[in-house]
């Protein structure tokens, strides 16, 4: 683009809008891309235009909501919709509750190109339906088109953002320990569960008690598999004490131990393992007394079907330990980020 008097701009293109003021109106009166006329040089003046910006078309640039409109191409979801192009962005919004995921490493690539930013909940974050995911514009008003090709060509065989789903689940749910199992203290893990349970499309099959009893605990992990459990939720005997069975049990159920422990407070103690394509959580006593734990961290991404692996457990140091604020605010915090 480039700057001209406003006489001599007579059959240019403007290359941003003009807003007026006056008997009471406010708004564009004249938008981009509006090709001037001898007429029109009178009510610019009257705006206190003396010189406009206009296009050159061979300047290889490219306006603000075209390069807002080709960044959002890039990263299309069929569960989320764009708005815009508005002040020159477009902001991506959720259709539906889910995870969501960035590529951090594309991500980080394409805000380094120079002009174009791109701002975006966090990777891993849960979101539900009308959220806002991502915004998307450039910082001037106009950029050389190469830094748009050049982004264009980074999200090739690559994907920026996906919205992951929340999928239906069969919920076992395993309480282990004698002084329960034998009614000496009542239990209080299975109202935690099927609160949390609400915020997922899941179906629990049913509350064991169990004694500190290896085969007892490893049997009803077994039986609610028979049952088609998708995950199974054992509570008790999570530490490392001796006479703590259940990770014994759930090792003895022929599961794979992806971690047992993770860099997070509280629910240090969280054990994570599958069986086939049965997902496990081991999950410590902090969730009883305390309102977010590593249990609601990973559930989102259990519920997506997608396994956890260890690096993924590894990254929640970051972010791992809780402030435990008097009134918890997750997952609008920094706890649990990975």
């Amino acid at each position: 683009m480039r700057k001209v008097i406003v006489e001599d701009a007579i059959g240019m293109q403007l290359c941003h809008d003009i807003t007026a003021m006056y008997d009471g109106f406010k708004g564009a009166a004249f938008k981009r891309g509006h090709r001037i006329r001898p007429e029109d040089i009178p009510a610019l003046l009257d705006c206190g235009k003396r010189t406009v910006f206009v296009w050159e078309e061979t300047a290889g640039e490219i306006h603000e909501e075209d390069a807002a409109l080709r960044l959002a191409a890039m990263s299309k979801l069929d569960n989320a919709h764009y708005t815009g192009p508005s002040e020159g962005k477009m902001l991506l919004i959720a259709d539906e509750g889910g995870m969501l995921r960035v590529d951090t490493e594309l991500l980080r690539e394409i805000n380094s190109i120079g002009d174009i930013t791109i701002a975006t909940m966090p990777d891993h974050y849960p979101v539900e339906k009308g959220a806002r995911l991502a915004s998307m514009r450039i910082v001037p008003l106009v950029t050389k088109e190469e830094q748009i090709v050049r982004a264009e060509e980074l999200c090739r065989g690559r994907t920026l953002l996906s919205l992951r789903p929340y999928q239906q689940k069969k919920i076992g749910v395993i309480v282990t320990g004698s002084e329960v199992y034998h009614g000496r203290i009542k239990d209080k893990f299975e109202p935690v569960v099927r609160q949390k349970m609400k915020a997922y499309p899941a179906e629990i099959l049913g509350v064991t008690l169990c004694d500190d009893d290896l085969d007892m605990i490893a049997a009803a992990g077994e039986s609610y598999r028979n049952m088609g459990a998708d995950l199974l939720i054992f509570t008790g005997g999570m530490s490392v004490d001796p006479d703590d069975l259940t990770p014994g049990a759930i090792c003895k159920l022929g599961a794979e131990i992806v971690s047992h422990g993770v860099p997070a407070q509280p629910g240090n103690m969280t054990l994570v393992a599958y069986l086939g394509e049965t997902a496990i959580l081991g999950v410590p006593g902090a969730a009883i007394s305390l309102p977010t734990t590593m249990f609601d961290v990973l559930l989102p991404q259990i519920f997506t079907g997608e396994k956890l692996t260890r690096e993924d457990l590894v990254r929640l140091g970051d972010g791992g330990l809780c402030q435990l604020c008097k009134n918890c605010r997750w997952p609008n915090c920094t706890f649990g980020r990975y």
